[in-house]
């Protein structure tokens, strides 16, 4: 069994944001460590996920997941190596995935602990293209949008980690045309050269609505929500009918103080027949064996590609958070620790 620290930092909310948030809204704070109960173990984390859901759980609202706690660890995707164990299946020098995020060492549950194995995918890959932003971007694409060979499909945040693999999966799986928005040039040209998008555009060189229709003159079949407001606007004037919407995320309202002006035109959803679903991963975690091979043989052949940003230092957590909710990340943003 190694040797057990003392104690470790963890990162705490200490004020619920008005709007953005600032980094004195956060704390990290020593924490002392103790040996694992019964079924548990202790995790040296290695890396951690930041996301957009985050932020959500940092009002002090009801929805879908609990609000985070003042004074209290936040919590997150992680994957670590296991250091003590009193649980049985998980050893001591075993890799797991496990939702202990925001802080050095984890004492997580066995049953809610995930083995993974460092020989067959990055560690890092197991909180992006391979953990919750894949599973996220593959059942919301072809479970909740039941996408189609020959559909058009329109993806928002498209550079991000469930974007990307939202575009590359519909263009392995025959969409007639992929087109994405991305909000820079740079990130533009990734997914046209790297990614295979058919057409991408940056949203903050004009109008949406008018990038999407050149983008995608003849129309499209599915949107891909990652953005809400003004993208989600467009994409209905240019969907056709019976065309199906995926709701991922409306990042662009997330630090809003007033309501959207966008969408205006829920209307057409009558006359064109379009399905709106919103969706949580969670509902298709049955999805995980299936995802995990196909996804998992695309990424081995080369034919799916994907990008992380790091971070580097459990003190630059709240800095990797900020920066991913301003759009600095190119594909997944992840925090590594000292290894």
């Amino acid at each position: 069994m190694s040797v057990i620290p003392t104690t470790g930092r963890e990162w705490h909310l200490v004020a619920r944001p008005q709007g953005w948030p600032k980094p004195e809204d956060f704390a990290l704070r020593e924490a002392p460590i103790s040996e694992p109960g019964p079924g548990q173990a202790l995790v040296r984390n290695l890396y951690m996920s930041v996301d957009p859901y985050m932020r959500g759980r940092m009002n002090d609202v009801k929805s879908y997941a609990p609000p985070f706690q003042l004074d209290q660890p936040m919590e997150g995707g992680a994957v670590g190596k296991v250091i003590a164990s009193n649980a049985e299946g998980l050893s001591v020098g075993d890799h797991v995935l496990h939702f202990g995020g925001w802080r050095e060492y984890a004492t997580v549950s066995a049953k809610s602990a995930v083995k993974v194995d460092p020989e067959v995918a990055p560690l890092p890959a197991y909180l992006g293209v391979l953990g919750m932003p894949g599973l996220t971007a593959y059942a919301g694409l072809l479970e909740v949008a039941s996408f189609k060979e020959g559909d058009a499909v329109f993806v928002s945040g498209a550079a991000g980690a469930v974007g990307s693999e939202v575009g590359q999966i519909a263009k392995l799986k025959g969409a007639s045309r992929v087109i994405g928005s991305a909000g820079s040039d740079d990130k533009v040209r990734l997914l046209l050269d790297e990614y295979g998008f058919d057409a991408a555009f940056n949203y903050k060189n004009g109008p949406v609505a008018e990038q999407l229709k050149e983008a995608a003159p003849d129309g499209i079949d599915v949107y891909f929500d990652n953005v809400g407001g003004e993208h989600l606007e467009a994409a209905i004037g240019r969907l056709k009918v019976h065309g199906r919407i995926t709701v991922c995320g409306m990042i662009s309202q997330y630090n809003v103080t007033e309501p959207p002006a966008a969408p205006r035109n829920l209307a057409m959803v009558i006359g064109k027949r379009l399905r709106m679903q919103g969706m949580l991963v969670g509902d298709h975690q049955a999805l995980q064996g299936q995802f995990f091979e196909e996804v998992g043989g695309w990424i081995r052949e080369g034919k799916l590609h994907y990008r992380e940003t790091v971070i580097k230092g459990v003190e630059n957590a709240v800095d990797a958070f900020l920066g991913m909710l301003r759009g600095e990340n190119t594909g997944k943003m992840i925090v590594a620790f000292e290894d």
